[in-house]
């Protein structure tokens, strides 16, 4: 994190209202950015969306928790998270 003087960027009226609730005292100034949810911005979560749709399928379609977890490489818990979930 990368501290600036107020002073520097600041218009002077804006400085001295906030002088009057933080004086001398360091303030953090979070992102204005918006927040994206988990998995969005790589594409991560249509991944792992698309796999557990399959997974449920193939399980319907008659593979065992077993053969599932082989093929997909995820412990029986995690499959049945999927499955029942």
């Amino acid at each position: 994190m990368k501290y600036r003087n107020a002073a520097e960027i600041l218009p002077e009226q804006l400085l001295k209202e906030l002088q009057t609730y933080i004086d001398g005292e360091l303030l953090y100034i979070p992102k204005s950015s918006i927040k994206r949810e988990w998995g969005c911005a790589n594409g991560s979560r249509i991944f792992y969306q698309e796999r557990n749709r399959e997974i449920k399928r193939l399980y319907k379609e008659g593979s065992s928790i077993n053969t599932l977890m082989k093929q997909y490489g995820l412990a029986y818990s995690t499959i049945k998270k999927i499955i029942y979930g």
